[in-house]
């Protein structure tokens, strides 16, 4: 029975020798043989697209991934450098504070926003960063959009107690 197995594998039949033992091959039609051998690498080939297409789908999972990190970074560099920033008072979480740039290249935050300066704006103006409570900077342009996504989490944080249990994924009540 061995030998018949070595025989077919050498023959080419691959897999399908596994199916079929040497005796048993003699008076089955050859077609039916062939079909099996077809089938077999029809299974092998839709296991393999199968496997890559979850790998591809792993694979881009990993690239956004590495595409958050790089963003926390950033954002962190980003954050230590507006701590570092020279300000005469203590600053607080909730606050916008202005940044400026004095003639020596010093960077400054103020509470004074170039409009509340008028045209006596001593420095020039480099951008508005509001303080999280975290401690990260937020930037004038996107203070709306970082305000609404906190709203949005202290709203699911207030209601947590109150959502039932679900074993399938529940999205209802989270986008109102």
């Amino acid at each position: 029975m061995a030998e018949g197995r070595a025989e077919a594998g050498a023959a080419g039949a691959g897999a399908a020798a596994a199916l079929v033992e040497r005796g048993a091959g003699r008076g089955a039609d050859p077609g039916e043989l062939v079909a099996l051998a077809q089938q077999v690498q029809q299974a092998d080939e839709f296991i393999r697209a199968n496997a890559c297409n979850r790998l591809t789908v792993i694979a881009e999972q990993i690239r956004y991934l590495q595409e958050q990190a790089r963003k926390v970074l950033d954002e962190a560099n980003r954050d230590a450098d507006l701590h570092h920033v020279a300000c005469n008072i203590v600053k607080k979480p909730g606050n916008i504070y202005y940044l400026y740039r004095r003639e020596s290249g010093q960077r400054y935050f103020s509470i004074l926003s170039p409009k509340e300066w008028g045209t006596n704006c001593p420095h020039e103006f480099l951008g508005a960063y509001k303080l999280q409570h975290d401690m990260s900077w937020t930037s004038s342009e996107n203070i709306e959009k970082r305000d609404a996504e906190i709203s949005i989490l202290d709203k699911l944080l207030s209601q947590q107690a109150v959502l039932p249990q679900c074993t399938e994924p529940n999205f209802q009540g989270l986008t109102k």
